[in-house]
C-alpha cells in the first residue's frame, strides 16, 4: 500500500480478536496502535493506514462499564460492609480507588471489541 493512502472497509483482512483487543492494536493489520492515549482512538494507523476515525463505538463502552462494574461494586460493598464491617471512611477510600481504573480499563477492551466488530463485519462490503 503506498504511504498516505487509507483503507476502506471492503479491504477485506481482519485480525485476531484477542489481539486487537488485549493489545490495543489495529483490527487490520494486528500492528499499529489503536489508541491515542487511554480511550481516545487513533486517526489512522500508522502501519497499514487504515482510516479509524470512521470507527465508532458510540456508548457501548460505557454502558459495558456502568452495568458490570455497578454489579460488582454494589456485591463488593455489601459484601465488605455486612462481612467487615468498616468505618464508612474506607468505602469513600476502597471503591474510587477499584473503580476509576477497573472502569478505564474496562472501557478501553469494550471500546477495542467494538472498533473490531465494526471492521470486521464491514470487511466484505466494497464501498
Amino acid at each position: 500500500m503506498r504511504p498516505g493512502a487509507t483503507l476502506s472497509a471492503g479491504a477485506g483482512r481482519v485480525a485476531p480478536f484477542w489481539g486487537v483487543v488485549l493489545r490495543g492494536r489495529c483490527p487490520h493489520c494486528a500492528k499499529g496502535r489503536l489508541f491515542n492515549g487511554l480511550l481516545d482512538v487513533a486517526p489512522v494507523c500508522t502501519v497499514c493506514g487504515l482510516h479509524l476515525a470512521d470507527q465508532d463505538a458510540g456508548d457501548g463502552p460505557a454502558v459495558a462499564a456502568i452495568f458490570l462494574l455497578g454489579a460488582l461494586t454494589v456485591i463488593g460493598a455489601f459484601l465488605v460492609e455486612f462481612r467487615l464491617e468498616p468505618p464508612f471512611w474506607v468505602h469513600l477510600v476502597l471503591w474510587p480507588a477499584l473503580l476509576i481504573p477497573a472502569a478505564v480499563v474496562t472501557m478501553r477492551l469494550a471500546k477495542a471489541a467494538l472498533i473490531w466488530a465494526q471492521w470486521r463485519h464491514r470487511a466484505g462490503v466494497v464501498r
